[in-house]
């Protein structure tokens, strides 16, 4: 089989998109067998600048070094383009109108994932901007989900947790503690799976340590990569 080709815009942080780099190329081997791997292009930006601009607002110069990053690797063959962070998605508008192949959307999967596992009320854990600006819970909401976010100190903790530690590889268990209490207190207010909407996060959580039901967006993401990787119209 040929394999269609897919961009992803990584480095952000680059914790993460090793994640994506090696579940992807696992996924592929797995479903084509032999010495396959995954066919990708992945432009790894520097994330210092990027967390700069996040943190004073700066979304105009976002949207325009995404729209350039992704239409580089349109132009160097990618048949398709992914955004491998949460975050930067609020910059998926700019993307689409910026590209004229796909942008596959780590939101709209992971609003599918909910849908068809038929969990409609969830928790929402996330940078402060995934968690606070309606790009993110519009679209689940949308899409008919009921969505909850933790409280205001809660929030500024897992923003502390993903930025001073998780982005950086530190893994500690004093975070997990923090975000397991988050998360039962998000329980209790009737949220019955937790979207991981940030790819570090999966670094930190894992279903072996809740009783709920937990939607990995690196997972989601990098299975959506791969279903194009091997779409039919690749063979």
């Amino acid at each position: 089989m040929k394999q269609q080709r897919v961009g992803i815009i990584g480095g952000m942080s680059w914790e993460s998109t090793l994640l994506y780099y090696k579940k992807a190329n696992q996924q592929i081997a797995t479903r084509l067998g032999g010495m396959h791997s995954a066919d990708l292009l992945i432009h790894s930006l520097d994330f210092a600048s990027i967390c700069d601009w996040q943190h004073r607002g700066q979304w105009d110069k976002l949207d325009r070094l995404m729209a350039d990053t992704a239409c580089r690797l349109e132009a160097a063959g990618a048949s398709a383009v992914a955004i491998a962070t949460n975050t930067m998605h609020r910059c998926a508008p700019a993307v689409t109108s910026a590209i004229s192949v796909p942008l596959i959307n780590l939101i709209s999967n992971t609003a599918s994932a909910c849908i068809n596992a038929k969990h409609k009320h969830v928790g929402l854990l996330g940078t402060r901007f995934t968690m606070e600006a309606d790009f993110y819970r519009g679209e689940l909401q949308n899409r008919g989900l009921t969505v909850t976010v933790p409280a205001k100190n809660e929030r500024e903790d897992i923003h502390r947790i993903i930025y001073d530690e998780l982005c950086q590889g530190q893994v500690t268990s004093m975070a997990k503690q923090r975000f397991l209490a988050i998360m039962h207190s998000l329980a209790a207010q009737g949220v019955t799976g937790f979207i991981l909407g940030c790819t570090e996060i999966g670094l930190l959580i894992n279903s072996d340590d809740v009783p709920f039901r937990l939607f990995d967006t690196t997972d989601i993401h990098v299975e959506a990569i791969v279903g194009h990787l091997i779409s039919s119209s690749g063979s």
